[in-house]
């Protein structure tokens, strides 16, 4: 019986530390930067940055934040598309979950002007 309660204590904590892992991995988080798509990030093959993120998106691309240089991608709902859309080559404020280099979108605004 006591080595069943050992077996199963051992098992909830390493779930429990897993589980820990998994949820530190992506943080909550607002970033500001130029809406693009993730085919093309920050350098677009044409000047018109509108028309290159919007041709991509519409060729299966993902639409992208680039900060400072750096491409998240951001994986969004049809509501936060059609937001993103309006802003494709402009300036917005993305919050959501970050995991490395990808964003799930919670919401999308256009940039304060500075």
């Amino acid at each position: 019986m006591k080595e069943k309660i050992k077996v199963s204590a051992l098992f909830s904590l390493v779930a429990a530390f897993a589980f820990g892992v998994l949820t530190l991995n992506a943080a909550n988080m607002t970033l500001t930067g130029e809406v693009s798509d993730a085919m093309c990030g920050a350098k677009h093959p044409i000047k018109d940055a509108v028309a290159c993120t919007k041709a991509c998106v519409g060729k299966g691309s993902d639409y992208a934040l680039v900060v400072k240089g750096k491409a998240y991608t951001l994986k969004a709902s049809d509501k936060e598309k059609a937001d993103l859309d309006k802003l494709a080559g402009k300036m917005a404020t993305i919050t959501g979950d970050v995991s490395g280099t990808t964003i799930t979108v919670a919401s999308v605004k256009m940039a304060a002007a500075h």
